[in-house]
C-alpha cells in the first residue's frame, strides 16, 4: 500500500498549496491600498520590475537619510535611539511609500553603561598615590560633534567595576601566545597592568587571557600601525583625512557571546527565566579599559625592560618594551604604577526591533528576510547609520511600487533594524530566540547590510557557498561606481578574486563569523545568510577596518568628505543588495546553488587529508567522510538535473514548492546542537569557529589539534572519532535532502 500512502501525500500536499496561495491572497490588506496585480502561482521574477527599483535607488536619498540618522548620537535605548524607532514606523507606515505593516518587538535586556557620578580613570601614580598623569576621559573636540552629554565617555560595555593598580606590562594584542612569549622572558604578570593593542583577538578575550596570568586590570589602544598606516600626528589624521585622531578611543562589548547575558537561549520578555547578573557567563573576569593612541604613546613610550619582539612594534615613534614597571630616564619614577578606576554599571532596558513586511502574493510563508541594526556607540554615521540609509531607501522604493499596485512579491519581505547590537547582537538574536520555529521552517534566506560602506573601491561579500550564485548574477547586472565601465562583478573580481575548479577565476566571498546579526541566522537557525557591503582597496591600505569604528569622530562629514563622496557606493550597495533581495523574493525558483556547496566541502576534505595518517593510527576510519562528501556532490549534482528539467517544462505548484523547500532547507541540515556544547548558539558544524590549525571542518580540526597536544589520551581522540561522526552525519543528511521528496 506504499503508493496509497505516495498518493495521499501528494493530494494532501497540493490542497495545502492551494490553500497557502488563499491565505496568502486574503492575507494581503485590501481597502485604501491598491491592489497588487492578479496572483499566479507561476509569478517569476519580472526583470522589468527589477530594473524600475534600480533606476529609482537615489543616491541623494540615500544621503539624506544617513545626515538625519547621524545628527546625533544614538547609544542603545537612548532618547535618540527610541526617536529612530518612530522614524522607521512613520516610513514604513506612510500612505505613498510604506508597507504592509510595521510594528515594533520589545525586549528587556541587559546593558552595561559607564558611570555618569564617577568617569573612568586611568593614572600613572607614584609611591605616595599621587597622580602624575591621567589618560583623557573623552575624545578631543576637534568638529563640535566629540562633546556633548550624549556622547558616550569612552569604556568596555561589560568590563567589571574595579580600582586595580600594578606596574605596566606591554602585552602586545592580548592573545595567549603572546602572554606566553611574556612568562618566558620572564616578564612578571601577577598583579600587573597589561597595556594590549586592538586586533589579533577579541576584545573580551583579552581581558580573559590576562586573568589566566594573574593580570590585575587591562588597558586597550589602537595603534596607528594597524589603523592609520603608520599616521599618527594631529594633522595628518581626521579632520584632514580618513586617519583616526590621537585622542580617538574605539568603545565596544566585552561580552564573549551575542544575545542578552541573562536570557540564553530564551527571548527576553518580561515572563522568560533570568540568570543572576552574578552567575551570568561571559563577562571580563577582570577590569579593562580602553584609551586613545595619544596616552598609549606616553605609557609606552616611557616603558622600562626588554625590548619587545619585533613584531610586536608599532607606530607611535619609539621603540616598544616590555616592562614591567617604567624606564630610567624617563618621565616616570621606575616604580610608578597604573591605576585603572572602572565604574561601569548593568542596567536592565528596553531595547526595541523594528519590523516591516510586505507579504508575498504566492507564497507569503515563506520570509525573505533584510535586517541592519540602528544603535550606534556615538553618531555612527558608517557604523551601522550607512547600512540603514540604504535600508530605508530600498524598502522605499518597493514600498512606492506596492502603494500603487503595480508589484507584490512572490514571497514575503521582511525588513528589520535591530536594536541594541553594539552589545552583542542582542535584537536579531532575541528575535531568533522568540521565532525560532517559525523561521526555522518559514525563513528563506537572511540579507545583512550593516556598515553598507567602508570605502569606495569594491563589493565585498561574505556568506554561505549556495548565496554565491545570486550575488554574482546580481553584481554582474550593475555598473560600479566611477569611470571604469566595469559592472560591480567584473570591479569586484580585479580587488579580491580566487581560483575555482568549477567556474575558473571568480570574486571571493567570505565566510560568516559573529561580527554582525547574520550570526543568528546562520550559526543558531541555519539560514542561507550573507553580508553585503562596500569595502576599501587593501594593497593602499594596512588599516584593519575604517579608522574611526567606534568613536566619536564617526560622523556625517567622515562619510560624506572621505569614505563615499556623491554616495555612488551607497547606492551601489543599495543596487546590489536590492536585487539579490528581488530575486530571493520573486524568482518562481530559489536562486541557491547547492552546488557550490560541493567545492567547499571538496576543499574540506582534501585538507583533512593531512590528518589521515595520523587518524588511522588512532583507528579512526576516514573512508566514511570521503564517501559523505561524494554522496552529497552526487546528490547536488542530481538536484540541479532535476531543476533544469523542470524549467523546460511548465512545473506544477507542487513541484516548484518541493524543491524550494529543499534549496531553503538544506543550510538546516548541518546543524547540530551537541556538536560545540562549550560554544553558545553555535551549531552549524561547517562554520563554527575554528581553532585547529588544519582548514577543515571545524569540530574536526578543534578536536585533531587537542588530541594531538594530549599525545595518546583516549577520550581526546574519542573526542576525534565522535567530531568526525558527527560531520558525516550532516553531509549524508545533506545528500538525503537533495534527493527526491519521495526517495525515502
Amino acid at each position: 500500500m506504499q503508493w496509497v500512502k505516495v498518493l495521499g501525500g501528494v493530494v494532501g500536499a497540493a490542497a495545502l498549496l492551494g490553500l497557502g496561495i488563499i491565505v496568502g491572497h486574503f492575507a494581503i490588506p485590501k481597502g485604501a491600498d491598491s491592489p497588487a496585480p492578479s496572483a499566479s502561482a507561476s509569478q517569476d521574477l519580472d526583470l522589468k520590475i527589477l530594473q524600475t527599483v534600480m533606476e529609482q535607488l537615489d543616491a541623494n536619498r540615500i544621503r539624506e537619510n544617513l545626515r538625519e540618522l547621524s545628527k546625533e548620537p544614538h547609544l542603545a535605548t537612548s532618547p535618540r535611539d527610541e526617536a529612530l524607532v518612530q522614524l522607521l514606523l512613520q516610513r514604513w507606515q506612510d500612505p505613498e511609500s510604506g508597507l504592509d505593516s510595521a510594528r515594533t518587538t520589545e525586549y528587556e535586556v541587559l546593558l552595561s553603561f559607564p558611570s555618569g557620578e564617577q568617569p573612568n580613570r586611568v593614572d600613572v601614580v607614584n609611591s605616595t598615590g599621587a597622580v602624575l598623569f591621567s589618560c583623557r576621559q573623552s575624545e578631543e573636540n576637534v568638529t563640535g560633534e566629540q562633546g556633548g552629554p550624549d556622547v558616550v565617555p569612552p569604556y568596555a560595555a561589560y568590563a567589571p567595576p574595579g580600582t586595580p593598580q600594578g606596574p605596566l606590562v606591554y602585552a602586545n594584542q592580548g592573545s595567549e601566545e603572546d602572554f606566553k612569549e611574556l612568562q618566558k622572558e620572564g616578564v612578571k604578570l601577577q598583579d600587573s597592568i597589561v597595556l594590549t593593542r586592538y586586533g589579533g583577538v577579541g576584545r573580551g578575550a583579552k581581558a580573559v587571557n590576562a586573568a589566566k596570568y594573574g593580570v590585575a586590570g587591562v588597558l586597550v589602544y589602537t595603534d596607528p600601525k594597524d589603523i592609520n598606516d603608520g599616521k599618527s600626528l594631529p594633522n595628518e589624521t581626521f579632520p584632514h583625512s580618513w586617519c583616526l585622531p590621537p585622542s580617538g578611543v574605539e568603545r565596544g562589548s566585552y561580552f564573549e557571546y551575542f544575545g542578552d547575558p541573562l536570557t540564553p537561549y530564551l527571548p527576553a520578555t518580561p515572563s522568560s527565566f533570568r540568570l543572576n547578573s552574578d552567575n551570568a557567563s561571559g563577562f571580563p573576569p577582570i577590569p579593562i579599559q580602553p584609551i586613545g593612541f595619544e596616552d598609549a604613546q606616553v605609557l609606552l613610550c616611557n616603558l622600562g625592560g626588554k625590548l619587545a619582539p619585533a613584531n610586536w612594534q608599532g607606530g607611535l615613534g619609539c621603540d616598544y618594551n616590555l616592562g614591567p614597571g617604567f624606564r630610567s630616564n624617563g618621565i616616570f619614577p621606575e616604580d610608578g604604577q597604573v591605576n585603572v578606576s572602572v565604574h561601569n554599571r548593568l542596567e536592565l532596558r528596553n531595547s526595541s526591533n523594528v519590523l516591516g513586511i510586505i507579504r508575498g502574493a504566492v507564497e507569503p510563508d515563506r520570509y525573505v528576510l533584510y535586517g541592519n541594526h540602528r544603535d550606534s556607540w556615538v553618531h555612527g554615521a558608517v557604523d551601522p547609520s550607512t547600512g540603514t540609509a540604504v535600508l530605508l531607501e530600498l524598502s522605499r522604493v518597493l514600498g512606492t511600487l506596492l502603494k500603487k499596485g503595480t508589484w507584490r512579491p512572490r514571497r514575503s519581505i521582511v525588513f528589520a533594524s535591530w536594536g541594541a547590537e553594539e552589545f552583542g547582537l542582542i535584537g536579531s538574536t532575541e528575535f531568533t530566540e522568540e521565532f525560532f520555529s517559525k523561521l526555522q521552517e518559514r525563513a528563506v534566506a537572511y540579507i545583512n547590510v550593516d556598515i553598507s560602506v567602508f570605502a569606495n573601491a569594491t563589493l565585498r561579500v561574505q556568506g554561505t557557498p549556495p548565496i554565491q550564485s545570486v550575488v554574482f548574477s546580481a553584481a554582474k547586472q550593475i555598473s560600479a561606481p566611477g569611470s571604469s565601465g566595469l559592472s560591480i562583478y567584473d570591479n569586484w573580481i580585479r580587488y579580491y578574486n580566487r581560483s575555482s575548479s568549477v567556474y575558473g577565476l571568480v570574486p571571493s566571498v567570505g565566510t560568516l563569523g559573529a561580527g554582525s546579526d547574520y550570526a543568528p541566522f546562520i550559526h543558531f537557525l541555519g539560514i542561507s545568510s550573507m553580508d553585503i557591503a562596500y569595502t576599501y582597496d587593501r594593497s593602499k591600505t594596512s588599516a584593519r577596518i575604517y579608522p574611526t569604528y567606534h568613536t566619536a569622530f564617526d560622523t556625517f562629514d567622515y562619510v560624506d568628505k572621505f569614505l563615499d563622496p556623491g554616495f555612488s557606493s551607497h547606492q551601489a550597495v543599495a543596487r546590489t543588495a536590492g536585487s539579490v533581495l528581488l530575486r530571493l523574493s520573486d524568482s518562481l525558483f530559489l536562486p541557491l546553488n547547492v552546488s557550490d556547496y560541493s567545492e567547499t566541502l571538496r576543499s574540506f576534505l582534501q585538507a583533512a587529508e593531512n590528518l589521515r595518517g595520523l587518524l588511522e593510527q588512532h583507528n579512526i576510519s576516514f573512508g566514511p567522510l570521503a564517501t559523505a562528501v561524494e554522496k552529497f556532490e552526487g546528490a547536488a549534482t542530481s538536484f540541479n538535473q532535476r531543476i533544469a528539467t523542470l524549467r523546460e517544462g511548465t512545473p506544477d505548484p507542487l513541484q516548484v514548492r518541493m524543491i524550494n523547500d529543499q534549496l531553503m532547507l538544506l543550510e538546516r541540515t548541518f546543524l547540530n546542537s551537541q556538536a560545540f556544547p562549550e560554544e553558545r548558539y553555535y551549531s552549524h558544524v561547517l562554520w563554527a569557529p575554528r581553532t585547529g590549525s588544519v582548514a577543515t571542518f571545524p569540530g574536526l580540526s578543534n578536536a585533531y589539534s587537542q588530541a594531538e597536544n594530549t599525545g595518546h589520551e583516549p577520550a581526546a581522540w574519542a573526542e576525534v572519532q565522535r567530531q568526525l561522526s558527527i560531520v558525516v552525519a550532516a553531509l549524508e543528511g545533506a545528500a538525503a535532502t537533495l534527493r527526491p521528496v519521495a526517495d525515502l
